[in-house]
C-alpha cells in the first residue's frame, strides 16, 4: 500500500481564507467574531477526511516579513506593513481588527489538540514547509494559496492550491501538473516569479518581462543564474533579445536579491516531535475552555472525531 502523506499546512494562508470566507456575524458567546476560527478548524477536519494523512503541521508564521529579506528587497511585502493614524509603518503586519485575537485562538486550539505546530524565529511559514518537506520521511501534501510554494514540489511533494473557489475545486498539483499549469518545472518557478516580478509580495520583477516571456527564457536556458549568463552572450541567442539581455544586465543585482529572497529555506532545525494524528486531545480542560470562550464545539468535535478516524485506520 501507498505511504499516506503528511499534511503541511500554510496556516495563515488558511486562516486568512476562512476569515474572508465566513461572515463576521459568526461570532463567539462574548460577541467577537469567530469565522476564522470556526472555518480553520472545519477546513483541517475536511482535509483529514479527503486526503486521509498520516500526520499533520500546523506551519507558522513566526516572522511573516524577516528582516534579511526586507534588507534583501525592501519592497518585500512592504505594501502590508501597518502604520499608525500619522501614516508611520509600525512594522507589525497590517491584518483586520478582529482577526488577531482568532489567531491566537487557533493556535491555542490546535496546541491542545495536540497538532504539531511548528514555526521558526526569523522565518516564514514558507521556510518551514520547505524544510519540513525537504526533512521529513514519506510522502508530503502542502495545503496553501501560496503559489511561491510550487518551488517545493517534487516527487514526494505536492501542492494543493487553494484557489478557485471550494475545496472540490483545489488542484493537486505534482510535478507535471505543476509545469502544465505554469509552463516551468515547479524547481524553476522561483526563477518565473523573480523575472516577471510578484506583487504580492513586492518582487519587482524586471522591466518589460511578463509571465509568457519568463517562461520562455526559463524553458530556453534554465535558472537565473543560466539566463543572466545567456544575457552577457553577443548576439543573442532566441528567445534573448537585445532589448531583454539589457533589462536583465541592468537588473542584475536585483534579479540576485529577489532569487534569494523568493527561495524558501530546506535546512532549518526542526523540532524532534511526532508529527502523528493525535488519537485524543493533549490537554482536554484547556480544549474544553477554548471551546466554551469561542463556541467552537461542532467544529472540533467534528476535527477530532476526523484525527480519531484517520489514526485507527492506520
Amino acid at each position: 500500500m501507498p505511504m499516506r502523506p503528511i499534511l503541511l499546512l500554510d496556516s495563515a494562508s488558511l486562516y486568512y481564507r476562512s476569515y474572508y470566507a465566513l461572515p463576521s456575524s459568526m461570532t463567539a458567546p462574548d460577541g467577537r467574531p469567530h469565522n476564522a476560527l470556526r472555518g480553520m478548524l472545519s477546513t483541517i477536519a475536511r482535509l483529514v477526511n479527503e486526503q486521509q494523512p498520516s500526520g499533520i503541521v500546523a506551519c507558522w508564521d513566526e516572522d511573516w516579513r524577516p528582516q534579511w529579506r526586507a534588507e534583501l528587497v525592501p519592497s518585500y511585502k512592504a505594501h502590508r506593513v501597518a502604520t499608525d493614524p500619522a501614516g508611520t509603518a509600525t512594522g507589525g503586519e497590517d491584518e483586520p481588527e478582529d482577526l488577531g485575537d482568532q489567531v491566537v485562538a487557533i493556535a491555542e486550539v490546535l496546541d491542545a489538540i495536540g497538532i504539531a505546530r511548528w514555526g521558526a524565529e526569523d522565518y516564514e511559514a514558507d521556510d518551514v514547509i520547505g524544510s519540513a518537506a525537504a526533512q521529513l520521511a514519506g510522502p508530503c501534501i502542502v495545503v496553501s494559496g501560496d503559489r511561491d510554494l510550487v518551488q517545493v514540489i517534487d516527487d514526494d511533494t505536492r501542492l494543493l492550491l487553494t484557489v478557485n473557489g471550494g475545496m472540490e475545486r483545489w488542484p493537486l498539483l505534482d510535478p507535471v501538473a505543476a509545469e502544465e499549469r505554469f509552463g516551468v518545472p515547479p524547481a524553476q518557478y522561483v526563477d518565473l516569479a523573480v523575472l516577471r516580478g510578484d506583487p504580492s509580495d513586492g518582487l519587482p520583477g524586471v522591466a518589460g518581462i511578463g509571465a509568457k516571456t519568463a517562461a520562455a527564457l526559463v524553458q530556453a536556458f534554465g535558472p537565473c543564474p543560466a539566463i543572466l549568463d545567456a544575457a552577457a552572450v553577443v548576439p543573442p541567442v532566441r528567445p534573448m533579445t537585445a532589448r531583454l539581455a539589457a533589462s536583465i544586465i541592468a537588473a542584475q543585482a536585483a534579479i540576485e536579491a529577489a532569487r534569494t529572497v523568493a527561495t524558501v529555506v530546506r535546512d532549518l532545525a526542526l523540532p524532534d516531535e511526532d508529527v502523528s494524528l493525535p488519537t485524543a486531545p493533549e490537554d482536554p480542560a484547556r480544549l474544553a475552555a477554548l471551546v466554551a470562550e469561542w463556541g467552537v464545539g461542532r467544529q472540533v468535535d467534528e476535527l477530532l472525531k476526523a484525527l480519531e478516524r484517520q489514526a485507527g485506520a492506520e
